[in-house]
């Protein structure tokens, strides 16, 4: 439904106004990045982005206050991961190779 990198795109989108620009920030298509929207707009009960269709003044998008909603209830989680999991982290860090060679 949800994760990092569909929750990247929504900001993107947040910020960029396009889900085309927002693509491009990502290094993927407009393809791509409207097929990702339209998978979230359809598993979330209201739609997560509003796109406007191209003309005079040129197209757009909008991250709706669902969307909003789900990017903030998402980072909420991440940090709360982040905040449970730091010892976790920690360990796996300390077993990592030396990569500064």
């Amino acid at each position: 439904m949800v994760g990092p990198g569909k929750v990247l795109l929504l900001e993107n989108i947040r910020d960029l106004g396009s889900i085309s620009a927002a693509g491009r920030a990502m290094g993927m298509s407009y393809k791509r990045a409207w097929s990702l929207v339209e998978e979230m707009n359809a598993a979330f009960r209201l739609p997560v982005v509003l796109p406007a269709r191209g003309g005079a003044g040129g197209g757009g998008a909008a991250v709706t206050g669902a969307g909003l909603a789900v990017i903030a209830a998402y980072r909420g989680f991440e940090a709360a991961a982040l905040e449970a999991g730091a010892g976790e982290l920690a360990a796996l860090r300390g077993m990592l190779a030396d990569m500064s060679d």
